[in-house]
């Protein structure tokens, strides 16, 4: 099984995707969880492995997916009484093992993901540098080659984009300056890259963005982007560039990361109810426990609560 997970979870990686590892790191009896138990769960709230059973799932989802939302790994303990910890998100357990379990969730992010257009002495610079701090850089231009970019992870000799994976840590640089800048422009702002930037004067720039406006390229994309690229360094040189470039960059990572992710949020927290008997917040979609009382619905995390209720839903069901 743990040669099974570690493929997995190597796969997922190579194919740039975001998901979050759970591990049980501790336990008491008597549940089924046991240290070492663990599991992968997906941006979309599904799981795969094994941390415990159906009251221990949800909670882990729950917070696998704020994991993913805010990069932040968090410690998780789910016990039948509240015992509040520093440094750790405390549940609690209503399945009739009354067992405690302590989950470790940690979110696995895809690296930033540089695409340069273009061939120019900034755009080899900033592979370069892209490639030393560890980022993902790609390269699409006409004529490039490895001689060029020796260390890149992907090329495309051609303006050719569908190769490429393009998602919200795609970072698009376009650097052709004179070699096809209205084409490769176009092509980055077609995508759904959140950044595009185009080394150019601003006069340039300028000339560049009203010849796409009457392309019919759409105004609210033409907006965004960076030009000239780069934080305003007073970079002269194109190695200076390449830095402001990738400065500018690292701070719309670290903003990003920063920020409130609520637009991430997935969809499988959209709808929640609050758990009457132990107050867990239940996705209502996929809530397999439900109650109805004087026509109104109730959902519960587990059968354990869904039997307390309906024993006295006369007792619960109050605001």
């Amino acid at each position: 099984m743990f040669d099974q997970f570690l493929s997995k979870a190597d796969e997922l990686v190579k194919d740039g995707q975001s998901f979050a590892i759970a591990v049980v790191v501790r336990y008491e009896a008597p549940i089924s969880g046991k240290p070492g138990n663990k599991a992968i769960v997906f941006p979309d709230g599904k799981m795969w492995g094994w941390i415990g059973g159906g009251c221990a799932q949800p909670v882990v989802v729950k917070e696998a997916l704020k994991a993913l939302a805010d990069g932040q790994p968090r410690l998780i303990r789910i016990s039948p009484s509240s015992s509040p910890e520093e440094g750790i998100v405390d549940y609690t357990m209503t399945c009739h093992s009354g067992g405690t379990l302590d989950i470790y969730i940690e979110p696995v992010l895809p690296k930033p993901h540089i695409l340069i257009l273009g061939r120019s002495p900034v755009a080899k610079t900033l592979a370069r540098l892209g490639k030393a701090i560890g980022y993902a850089v790609s390269v699409a231009a006409r004529g490039a080659d490895r001689e060029s970019f020796p260390d890149i992870d992907s090329m495309q000799a051609e303006l050719d984009l569908s190769q490429f994976k393009i998602g919200p840590q795609t970072f698009i640089v376009v650097s052709t300056q004179g070699e096809g800048d209205e084409e490769a422009l176009e092509k980055a702002l077609l995508t759904n890259a959140l950044y595009v930037a185009f080394v150019a004067s601003k006069v340039k720039a300028g000339k560049i963005l009203d010849y796409l406006k009457q392309q019919r390229v759409a105004l609210d994309r033409l907006s965004q982007v960076r030009a000239p690229a780069g934080l305003d360094i007073r970079a002269a040189s194109p190695e200076e560039i390449a830095v402001s470039i990738l400065a500018e960059i690292i701070q719309v990572n670290g903003t990003r990361a920063a920020a409130p992710k609520a637009q991430t949020r997935s969809p499988v927290l959209e709808q929640e109810a609050k758990d009457p008997i132990c107050g867990m917040m239940v996705d209502m979609s996929g809530a397999k426990y439900k109650s109805e009382f004087r026509g109104n619905s109730f959902y519960f995390c587990c059968s354990g609560c869904k039997q307390k209720f309906d024993q006295q839903p006369e007792k619960y069901a109050l605001p």
